[in-house]
C-alpha cells in the first residue's frame, strides 16, 4: 500500500542518494511486515464475500421467500378447503326424557333409585283392580322410561367437511393480486440490497486503499523530515545553521509523526470496517489489490431507461398497484358473498336408529349454500373512498420520485466527469510538486535555500500527493454510485 515518489533527475550528491535509499528501505520493511502468508483480496473477492456471508442479503432473501409463500396462500384461498373435526365428551349422568314418577288415571308409576318399579293406587281404586295389574303397569312404564333414557355418558362426534367460495365480490382475486405485487416488491428489495451491499463494499474497499496510500505518504514525509533533521543537526554542529533552524525541523517532524500515527490508526479502523461488511473477523489481516484505482471509466448514460429500471421507482409502481387493488378490495365488501359447503357427520350415540350407543349406525351427509348481501354498510363505503385517495397519493409520489431520480442520475454522471478532470489536474499538480521538491533538494544541498524553504516544498509535495489519492478514490466511489443508479452493478 506504500507509494514511493520518484522526484526525477539524477542524484549527484551522497546525501540525496542516502536520503532516497533510506526512504526505499523504510518502504520495503513496511511491505515485508505483512508477511508472505497475508491474504490478498480483489474488489471482486470482497463483493462475493459480502453477498454470501453478510446477514443483510440473507435477511432480504428470507423476506422474499415469505412474500412468495403469502402469494401462494392467497391463490390457495380460491380453492376448496377440506377439514376434519372430532370430539369426545364424558357426562356423569344420562338425560331421561320421562319423569321418574308419572301420575296416570288410576295411580302413579314410579321408577325407584335402585332401578325397580312400583305402583301406587289412587284412593278408591284399591281393591277394585288387582295389585298385579298395577305392578305390570309400573313395569311397562319402567321399560318405556329406560328406552327414553339417552346413553350420553360417552359422546363421540366426527365430521369431515369441504367449503368452497363461489362469489366474494372479487375479494379473493384482489387479495391474490396484492400478494403478488408484494412478492414483486420483495424481489426488487432483494436486488436493491444486492446493489447497496456492492456499493458499501466498494466504498469501504477504496477507503482502505486511500488510507493505506496516505499512510505510505505520511511515512515518506516523516522519513524525509527525519533525514532533514539529521542534516540540519550536522549543519548546526558545523556552525552553518542555527538552533532555531533545528527547532523548526524538529517541530515539523513531530507533527509528521502525529500524522503518521493518525494514518496508521485510520488504516486499522478502515480495514475493520471492510472486514465487517465482508463478513470477516474484525481483526483480519489482509492486503488489497490497488491496480484498478487509476482505471476510471465513464459509462454510457441513458437517464430515462436508467430511471425506469431504478428499484425505488419499480417498488413505488408496485405500491401503486397495491393501492388500486386495495380500493377494489374495499369495493368488494359492498358485494354479495356466496359460499357453498358440504360435509359428512358421524356421532355415537347415533341417531340413525333411535339413540343407539353401539357403533353400528351410519352418519349422514349435509350440503348447503350461504348467501350474504350487505345492505347498509356505511363503513365499507368510507373505506372504499379512503382507499381511492390513497391510490391517488401513491401515483403522485411515483411521478415525483421519477423526476428526483432523473436529477440524481444526471448529477452523478456530471460528478464523475468532474472527478476525472480533478484526477488529471491532481496528477499534474503532483508531478509539479515532485519536480519542485527535487529542485529544492538540490538547492538545499547547494546551500541556496534554507531548511524552512525545503520543508515548504516537502509539505506541498505531500499535499499534492494526498489530493491525487483523494481524487482517484472519489472517482472510483462516484463511478460505483453511477453504475448503481444505472443498474450496472
Amino acid at each position: 500500500m506504500l507509494f514511493v515518489a520518484v522526484y526525477g533527475g539524477k542524484k549527484t550528491t551522497n546525501k540525496m542518494t542516502k536520503r532516497l535509499s533510506f526512504i526505499l528501505m523504510a518502504c520495503a520493511l513496511t511491505v515485508a511486515a505483512y508477511g508472505a502468508d497475508t491474504l490478498r483480496y480483489t474488489l471482486k473477492d470482497c463483493r462475493e464475500m459480502a453477498l454470501t456471508r453478510g446477514t443483510s442479503a440473507q435477511t432480504k432473501e428470507e423476506m422474499r421467500l415469505a412474500a412468495e409463500y403469502n402469494r401462494k396462500a392467497a391463490l390457495a384461498a380460491m380453492f376448496p378447503r377440506i377439514s376434519a373435526n372430532g370430539g369426545y365428551m364424558w357426562n356423569s349422568k344420562n338425560p331421561h326424557l320421562l319423569a321418574n314418577s308419572s301420575e296416570l288415571s288410576y295411580g302413579t308409576a314410579t321408577v325407584n333409585q335402585d332401578g325397580t318399579a312400583s305402583w301406587t293406587w289412587k284412593d278408591g281404586a284399591t281393591g277394585t283392580i288387582p295389585d298385579a295389574v298395577g305392578q305390570t303397569i309400573a313395569d311397562v312404564y319402567k321399560t318405556v322410561y329406560d328406552k327414553l333414557t339417552l346413553d350420553l355418558q360417552h359422546v363421540v362426534v366426527a365430521q369431515v367437511g369441504i367449503t368452497q367460495p363461489i362469489y366474494t365480490g372479487g375479494r379473493l382475486t384482489q387479495l391474490y393480486k396484492i400478494a403478488k405485487a408484494t412478492e414483486t416488491i420483495a424481489k426488487i428489495e432483494s436486488e436493491a440490497k444486492h446493489d447497496e451491499i456492492v456499493y458499501a463494499v466498494d466504498e469501504a474497499y477504496w477507503r482502505v486503499v486511500s488510507v493505506g496510500r496516505k499512510k505510505g505518504l505520511a511515512e515518506q514525509y516523516y522519513n524525509l523530515l527525519c533525514q532533514l533533521e539529521k542534516d540540519v543537526q550536522e549543519a548546526v554542529n558545523e556552525g552553518v545553521a542555527t538552533q532555531a533552524d533545528l527547532l523548526k525541523v524538529v517541530t515539523k517532524r513531530g507533527e509528521a509523526e502525529v500524522k503518521k500515527l493518525q494514518a496508521e490508526n485510520g488504516l486499522t479502523l478502515s480495514q475493520m470496517a471492510l472486514a465487517q461488511v465482508c463478513g470477516l473477523p474484525l481483526g483480519s489481516v489482509f492486503q488489497l489489490d490497488e491496480s484498478e484505482l487509476s482505471n476510471i471509466s465513464l459509462p454510457a448514460v441513458d437517464a430515462d431507461a436508467a430511471v425506469s429500471n431504478r428499484s425505488e421507482l419499480r417498488m413505488l409502481q408496485e405500491s401503486e398497484k397495491i393501492a388500486k387493488y386495495n380500493a377494489k378490495l374495499m369495493a368488494a365488501g359492498l358485494q354479495p358473498n356466496i359460499v357453498a359447503s358440504a360435509g359428512y357427520i358421524y356421532t355415537n350415540p347415533n341417531a340413525d336408529n333411535g339413540m343407539s350407543s353401539n357403533w353400528d349406525g351410519t352418519g349422514f351427509f349435509s350440503a348447503g349454500v350461504v348467501v350474504n348481501v350487505p345492505i347498509a354498510h356505511a363503513d365499507d363505503i368510507l373505506r372504499y373512498k379512503a382507499a381511492k385517495h390513497a391510490a391517488n397519493a401513491v401515483k403522485l409520489q411515483t411521478e415525483q420520485t421519477r423526476e428526483l431520480l432523473t436529477l440524481q442520475t444526471t448529477q452523478a454522471n456530471q460528478k464523475l466527469a468532474e472527478a476525472q478532470q480533478k484526477i488529471a489536474l491532481a496528477r499534474l499538480t503532483q508531478n509539479n510538486a515532485a519536480e519542485v521538491l527535487r529542485m529544492a533538494e538540490a538547492s538545499y544541498e547547494a546551500g541556496m535555500i534554507t531548511a524552512s524553504e525545503l520543508m515548504q516544498a516537502q509539505t506541498a509535495w505531500l499535499a499534492a500527493a494526498t489530493d491525487l489519492v483523494d481524487a482517484e478514490t472519489e472517482a472510483k466511489t462516484t463511478e460505483t454510485q453511477l453504475r448503481k443508479y444505472l443498474g450496472q452493478l
